[in-house]
C-alpha cells in the first residue's frame, strides 16, 4: 500500500547547481536539508517543502524545456507569488482551469515545469 509522495526529484545541468540553489533556497524561499552521508558527493542538494522534500540532482542530456513533468505548490497568496517570481525575471503562464483552484505555471530557470496552486 502507499501511504503517501516521501519526495519529488527534478533535475538541472550540473554547471547550474550553484545557481539553482539560489534559486529553490532565496528565491522560493524553500529551506535546504541535509543529504545522507551516502548521497554527498553525488551532486545536487534537497529542500523541505511543507511535510515534503524536493530532491534537486544533476543530470546531463535532458531537454527540460518540453516536460510536462512539474511539481505543484499549493500556496496560500498567488498573487504575491506571481509578483515574487516576476521580480526574479520568471514568466507566469495561465494555466488550464481547475475547479476549486486558481494556478499558474513557470519555468524555473533550469527548465523545470513549476505550478503555483491555491484552493479557493
Amino acid at each position: 500500500m502507499i501511504t503517501a509522495i516521501h519526495h519529488v526529484q527534478i533535475t538541472v545541468a550540473p554547471d547550474e547547481e550553484a545557481a539553482a540553489r539560489n534559486f529553490y533556497c532565496e528565491t522560493l524561499g524553500l529551506p535546504e536539508i541535509a543529504k545522507p552521508d551516502s548521497l554527498q558527493g553525488r551532486g545536487g542538494f534537497w529542500v523541505q517543502a511543507g511535510d515534503r522534500q524536493l530532491h534537486v540532482g544533476v543530470e546531463t542530456g535532458v531537454d527540460r524545456a518540453r516536460s510536462k513533468a512539474h511539481v505543484a505548490y499549493q500556496v496560500d497568496d498567488l498573487a504575491a507569488w506571481r509578483k515574487r517570481l516576476a521580480a526574479a525575471g520568471v514568466v507566469a503562464l495561465e494555466s488550464v482551469p481547475i475547479p476549486g483552484y486558481e494556478r499558474f505555471e513557470c519555468r524555473d530557470p533550469f527548465g523545470n515545469r513549476l505550478e503555483f496552486i491555491q484552493p479557493l
